[in-house]
């Protein structure tokens, strides 16, 4: 599958997951997609929150890989 398709279904599984994170005051930014390997970076309250690598790892990670097989991981940076 061609990169920019990945990077706009990558937004479109970010989008539906958005109103949960923008619910707590977080949100969360695609960085970059290289090798099959989707970066992200966690915004606001989600930053440094204790239960952001649960929402990264069981919601947001879960999404991407379920819409985009192709997808092996789901990394978050700094």
């Amino acid at each position: 599958m061609e990169t920019t398709v990945i990077k706009d279904k990558v937004e479109e599984v970010l989008d539906t997951l958005r109103p949960f994170l923008n619910a707590d005051g977080g949100d969360v930014e695609l960085v970059s997609i290289e090798n099959h390997t989707v970066s992200l970076r966690l915004l606001g309250a989600c930053s440094n929150c204790s239960m952001s690598n649960m929402t990264m790892k069981a919601g947001i990670e879960e999404g991407i890989k379920k819409a985009i097989p192709e997808i092996q991981h789901v990394v978050a940076i700094d």
